[in-house]
């Protein structure tokens, strides 16, 4: 069970202040000296923050101006928390729609937590383990999912569950490995735990060029579906390239030519999501990443689901990559301090940015 839900845990995990021999608050004073006075919380607080080493950080504090409102600042370096474990993050990715969940402002109980480090899906090396933490050791290559109540991964140092990573091989590299939790875990769980593929079928994918369309597209071609994919005129290409059978203009198409299919997969949400369900054979299934669905399918199911970690999952994922079956989708690679500017393009960026947070 989670002991914080916090981006960084108590401060009281860290080095101990004023740990020196003469300290012994029980020692007699000598004549003539001054008592000094018990330092406040905040006191230590501050003082411990002075002692624990500085890390690069994006983070974010205004929620209105969105990836507009990042600051590259310096922060203390996480502690591990029970079942932790620190990860000196080597690339890491920005979830879409992530500024505006509001886990990432708040903790569970709705307090503020800004400044926020936002970023959840990270790859990097294991540098510490949390008291009680099990299955990863120190100096272990590993990828994951944080959780979106603590984020953190736009940092050099994350505190993170050890159960929300899995390891990543040493012949995928870090910015990769990073691409692959949160497209990878979407598609894997709306396909085949929430959706319940089966050989044969037909899928519709909406956004098939992104970086979650892309791989739902790639996934159902090898488990045996016939996919359909959308998106605009321009994304056309890009879809046929990652496997869509067929491709569907949302701007120019009519969406309800498509006839009866298994399953949709949306991303959208909204007019495009309610028609969706109109073209799903009866019995069939939408599955949704955007929202409580509005409509659902004659005699079928409608799922909106929130992805999860899933060491397994990455694990099947990974090995897909490594031998070819699978391929992320990224749009545009920058480093930490050019993270902000990365994250505010001028122009539309097909693909996912990732940020290589060491060289």
């Amino acid at each position: 069970m989670r002991v914080s839900n916090d981006t960084y845990d108590d401060a009281t995990q860290g080095k101990e202040v004023g740990d020196r021999p003469h300290d012994d608050p029980t020692a007699v004073r000598g004549a003539g000296e001054t008592p000094s006075e018990e330092p406040t919380e905040a006191a230590k607080g501050r003082e411990l923050d002075t002692e624990r080493c500085r890390m690069k950080a994006i983070v974010v504090t205004d929620q209105a101006a969105g990836t507009a409102g990042m600051t590259l600042v310096e922060r203390p370096e996480p502690e591990p928390a029970v079942n932790d474990v620190v990860v000196q993050v080597h690339a890491a990715g920005l979830t879409s729609g992530e500024l505006m969940w509001p886990s990432t402002w708040t903790d569970r109980l709705g307090r503020d937590r800004t400044p926020s480090i936002p970023g959840q899906e990270l790859a990097g090396v294991v540098t510490a383990l949390g008291y009680g933490t099990t299955g990863l050791s120190v100096g272990q290559r590993v990828f994951g999912l944080t959780d979106s109540y603590r984020g953190g991964g736009l940092a050099e140092y994350v505190a993170i569950e050890a159960r929300q990573l899995a390891p990543l091989p040493g012949d995928v590299d870090f910015t990769v490995g990073a691409s692959l939790p949160m497209p990878g875990l979407t598609a894997w769980q709306g396909l085949f735990e929430h959706g319940r593929l089966q050989a044969g079928q037909s899928v519709l994918v909406h956004g098939a060029a992104g970086s979650v369309g892309s791989m739902v597209t790639q996934l159902a071609r090898e488990f045996g579906a016939y996919v359909i994919g959308t998106g605009r005129a321009a994304d056309r290409q890009t879809a046929l390239d990652f496997g869509a059978m067929e491709f569907v203009d949302l701007e120019n198409d009519a969406l309800e030519d498509v006839g009866d299919v298994d399953l949709v997969f949306d991303v959208i949400g909204g007019d495009i999501q309610k028609r969706s369900a109109g073209v799903i054979r009866a019995g069939g299934t939408l599955v949704t990443i955007a929202g409580p669905p509005e409509a659902r399918p004659a005699d079928g199911l409608a799922i909106d689901f929130v992805v999860v970690a899933d060491r397994a999952q990455l694990g099947e994922i990974v090995q897909r990559v490594r031998d070819g079956r699978l391929r992320p989708n990224i749009g545009n690679v920058a480093t930490i301090d050019d993270a902000v500017a990365a994250f505010n393009p001028t122009e539309r960026i097909s693909g996912q940015t990732i940020i290589r947070v060491r060289p």
